[in-house]
């Protein structure tokens, strides 16, 4: 193998954890204990990348994968756009949006029970057991919480990881809310290039909640799984001269084989989301950045401007790519708690809201096998939880979260660098922290 394969090799095993391709949520449930804890692999503490230029061996870089290895990668997340190529996502020119604040000081204290175990834990010593970065919890659209952990700060981006997918899904429910895209359409009917694809004969509607029938294995162990792949094809360095894959996403998306049948199944994939951003781009005539400049983040008084990482041909990373600032984060939370509506103005339609809130078919949820997610379903690629609180959230690997709960008035958004990509290895303490925080708020005055 040639230096460059290797140096490629390297670079792709480090964008398929980027990609949120990892991101099976009922993965490995437990943590290495080899990995350092919150303190030790505080990437504050051990000054990557600080210098003119840093110390040889605080140097990470995209070409060789050492940005996204643990505990590197926990400054990387905060500082994607210094390590790759990325597109735009303006905030337009309007002033921000306020964020009434009534902080709290009860919170850090407040007591739960994290699932698998019977002892306690506390809100505070949560935030440091799933290497929390940042964190904002709104309470009726007030900010009650907010802390930033190591390199993350208040004006810092942050890479979202799948919590892109909940974005793209937005986009295509708004779309077919206003009858400019029709779910029950075949895919291949807007993007004639994926007809002899196995997404071409899959409708809409399928890409939309993940029940497409498409070969797309991500055994991480066999070096011809489809996932290395579509890493390879995204990635946007230069590829060797003897290279003969894919060069960009939509050039993957044209080679994905069919395995199963559509609509029989939830299978979480990132491919379908790519689809999905394909599908939108030559819909609106606009790449999923633009699109999401001009009908969300321009309209929802966001502090900063998003981005986007995107491949050699400057497609936007639709499974993955967004890096957003935190507390625009939680504006587009709290806009969707509010039935699309902040701002002053209807930015997502009501009734795309309502598709989201409904949820996806149980059955077919069932079937992928989410021990810790018992009785959820996946609709517009935002995850329903049907909990008593009708809790629905967008989800990322190392601990990306939106989690809106729309009975207690509350929104969290959450960025975190924890070193087990799978969300199965924080699920167990964040998801009963985010019910019992609920809970409490809908205690106080």
């Amino acid at each position: 193998m040639s230096f460059r394969h290797k140096a490629l090799r390297r670079t792709v095993a480090a964008a398929v954890a980027l990609s949120s391709t990892f991101a099976h949520a009922a993965g490995p449930a437990a943590t290495s204990p080899t990995y350092p804890d919150a303190d030790a692999s505080d990437p504050a503490r051990l000054g990557w990348m600080v210098g003119s230029p840093p110390p040889a061996d605080r140097i990470l870089r995209f070409e060789d994968g050492s940005y996204f290895q643990f505990p590197a990668m926990r400054w990387s997340v905060s500082h994607f756009r210094q390590l790759m190529p990325t597109v735009n996502v303006s905030r337009g020119l309007g002033p921000a949006t306020a964020l009434p604040q009534a902080l709290r000081d009860d919170i850090d204290d407040l007591v739960f029970q994290p699932l698998g175990t019977d002892k306690s834990m506390t809100w505070k010593e949560s935030l440091k057991a799933n290497y929390t970065d940042g964190i904002m919890v709104l309470h009726k659209g007030r900010v009650v919480y907010e802390r930033y952990f190591g390199v993350l700060r208040a004006d810092g981006q942050h890479g979202a990881m799948s919590v892109t997918k909940s974005f793209v899904g937005t986009l295509a429910a708004m779309l077919s809310a206003e009858g400019q895209l029709d779910p029950s359409r075949r895919v291949s009917d807007y993007v004639p290039e994926l007809a002899s694809s196995a997404f071409g004969s899959a409708t809409v509607r399928q890409v939309m909640d993940m029940t497409t029938g498409i070969r797309f294995s991500e055994d991480y162990a066999d070096p011809h799984a489809e996932v290395w792949a579509h890493a390879a094809a995204g990635n946007p360095l230069p590829k060797p001269k003897d290279y003969s894959g894919p060069r960009s996403y939509y050039d993957f998306l044209q080679t994905v084989k069919p395995q199963g049948a559509h609509g029989e199944a939830f299978g979480y994939r990132t491919a379908n989301t790519d689809a999905l951003g394909w599908i939108l781009a030559r819909v609106s005539g606009k790449s999923v950045a633009e699109l999401l400049s001009e009908r969300i983040w321009s309209r929802l008084g966001a502090e900063q401007d998003a981005y986007m990482s995107v491949d050699s041909t400057g497609t936007p990373f639709a499974g993955g790519g967004l890096n957003t600032g935190l507390r625009d984060l939680a504006r587009f939370g709290e806009m969707l708690r509010n039935d699309g509506v902040f701002n002053g103005q209807q930015i997502v339609p009501k009734k795309a809201v309502e598709d989201i809130r409904r949820g996806g078919n149980p059955a077919d949820f069932a079937k992928a096998g989410y021990k810790l997610l018992p009785g959820w379903t996946y609709r517009d690629m935002w995850w329903v939880s049907h909990n008593p609180h009708g809790a629905f959230a967008a989800r990322g690997v190392h601990g990306q979260t939106i989690w809106i709960d729309p009975k207690a008035e509350m929104v969290v958004a959450r960025f975190a660098s924890h070193p087990v990509a799978g969300n199965a290895a924080n699920d167990p303490i964040s998801l009963p922290a985010y019910h019992a925080l609920g809970v409490h708020l809908m205690k106080q005055k």
